[in-house]
């Protein structure tokens, strides 16, 4: 089994800025290259931090109502520090959470989600920055053809994993969706089947109808116990 890595979905030729970039040419940056962020990057090209659309938004929302009625930001919050910024270096959100080219799709993921951000940028062995992985580079993941699905869990996963003939489980892949039949020597391989097909690249969902020849999760018995089948 083989999981797409990050150096495969992530953007190169990154737009990067330097710490002392001011506010309208970030602005101007976003609006160019139609994005939404974007990594501010030392001398060496380390990422130390990312400014986005609300970064930039910050500054807005912190400016004195005209009318009035609607509290300001604290003077001395985070919040007002940024809305007073004018460089990439106060505006920025640090310290930039990055991601290595050697990640999975799923291990980028997760750093995403455990970091609420919406993109990392991608670093080399030295730290020096060399793309940008999105969620939406990650949901390609799944744009996977069902062809390509099905031959990865009846080659990889049943057969060279498991040692299951291809002849025992019919795997049948549609949008996404797995379908599998038949029958299982034991038991307690039917789960382990399952996990490793949901951890395939572009599977949505797992519907399983598998058989058993032995109940090997009987303990209660102490023997394994024959699975009534069927002709």
């Amino acid at each position: 089994m083989r999981h797409r890595i990050v150096s495969e979905l992530m953007t190169t030729g990154v737009v990067s800025v330097r710490q002392d970039a001011a506010f309208t040419e970030i602005a101007k940056l976003l609006a160019e290259h139609d994005i939404t962020a974007v990594p501010v990057v030392d001398d060496s090209d380390r990422p130390v931090g990312v400014v986005s659309e609300a970064d930039l938004l910050r500054k807005e929302a912190g400016r004195l109502d005209a009318t009035g009625s609607l509290p300001g930001p604290d003077p001395q919050s985070a919040a007002r520090a940024k809305a007073e910024a004018t460089t990439a270096g106060g505006l920025m959100t640090s310290p930039a959470v990055t991601a290595r080219p050697e990640w999975t799709a799923v291990e980028a993921a997760r750093a995403m989600e455990r970091n609420r951000v919406k993109r990392l940028p991608v670093v080399d062995g030295s730290g020096r920055l060399i793309g940008v992985i999105s969620r939406a580079d990650l949901l390609r993941v799944f744009l996977r053809g069902d062809r390509a699905i099905r031959e990865e869990i009846s080659g990889d996963v049943l057969v060279r994993t498991l040692g299951i003939p291809p002849t025992a489980v019919t795997v049948h892949v549609v949008d996404g969706r797995v379908t599998l039949r038949g029958t299982v020597e034991r038991r307690s391989t039917v789960p382990v089947v399952v996990r490793l097909c949901r951890s395939v690249d572009g599977v949505v969902e797992v519907s399983e109808h598998l058989d058993h020849r032995v109940d090997d999760t009987a303990s209660h018995t102490g023997t394994s116990r024959r699975a009534e089948l069927s002709p």
